[in-house]
């Protein structure tokens, strides 16, 4: 069974620094598409960046130079390293995973995942 369990999340300061943490288990690691999303209170969830079956990576224009997706394969984990954070980055985090998606930023959409994560809240004060 998969399971997917995000920690790492808190209260920061703007411009401070937080990582998140995504464990796997249940499945082949390295053979999904993994990805990370946000949804912030009345908004939508919209990813964040993700790592393919290859190892590529990368995180949308909105957190560009300040957010790295990587991995650590030798313990099915997927990282989300978050620096100069904004109050705007205030948001319940996800991981999610799937077998089949087409792993790039433009096909990160919520409904073609289908293994998440209990999400963990990341807020940012001004």
């Amino acid at each position: 069974q998969v399971h997917l369990a995000e920690s790492g999340g808190g209260s920061v300061q703007a411009e401070g620094s937080l990582r998140l943490s995504c464990a796997a288990s249940g499945f082949t690691y390295g053979s999904y598409c993994m990805t990370w999303f946000r949804q912030a209170p009345g908004k939508e969830r919209e990813g964040v960046g993700y790592i393919d079956t290859w190892g590529r990576t990368s995180v949308v224009d909105s957190v560009k130079d300040r957010f790295t997706s990587y991995q650590d394969k030798a313990v099915k984990t997927l990282y989300l390293q978050m620096t100069s954070l904004k109050p705007e980055d205030t948001a319940m985090y996800y991981c999610a995973a799937d077998p089949w998606t087409v792993c790039k930023l433009d096909y990160l959409d919520p409904k073609k995942f289908l293994y998440w994560g209990q999400g963990t809240q990341v807020s940012v004060d001004s």
